[in-house]
């Protein structure tokens, strides 16, 4: 079982001073890549009160399509002011099975963090 919820602020600077004057094009080329990856999921980018936010959400039997940790990847890439956070529940790895896991997004930068408040697994959301 491979779930995962998460959502990004997009931003083109960490700068709060930047006009993020190319902001739009990033948006509209994150569009066209949400697009193409074509998930029954949750795959949502909208402008909200002036700025863009992107969601994300599925729960299928195995890791597979849509890959969001590349999505992650991209837009850190494209748009290194983002920040957010990716929380990923998936049994069949083999180092973290038992564990929900974050990733966080700022500065440019993913790093792989474990969830205290629903880890381990079992106990904490399920019984053994």
């Amino acid at each position: 079982m491979f779930e995962y919820h998460g959502w990004i602020t997009v931003r083109e600077s960490v700068r709060a001073d930047d006009d993020e004057a190319g902001l739009p094009g990033i948006v509209d080329e994150l569009r066209l890549r949400v697009a193409a990856l074509d998930s029954p999921y949750l795959l949502d980018l909208r402008w909200m009160n002036g700025e863009p936010f992107l969601h994300v959400g599925g729960h299928s039997n195995h890791r597979a399509s849509p890959d969001v940790v590349a999505l992650y990847e991209h837009v850190a890439a494209v748009a290194p002011g983002s920040y957010g956070l990716l929380h990923i529940r998936d049994d069949e790895d083999p180092d973290h099975g038992n564990e929900v896991r974050v990733v966080r997004l700022a500065r440019g930068t993913l790093t792989h963090h474990t969830e205290a408040l629903l880890s381990p697994c079992v106990p904490a959301v399920e019984d053994p």
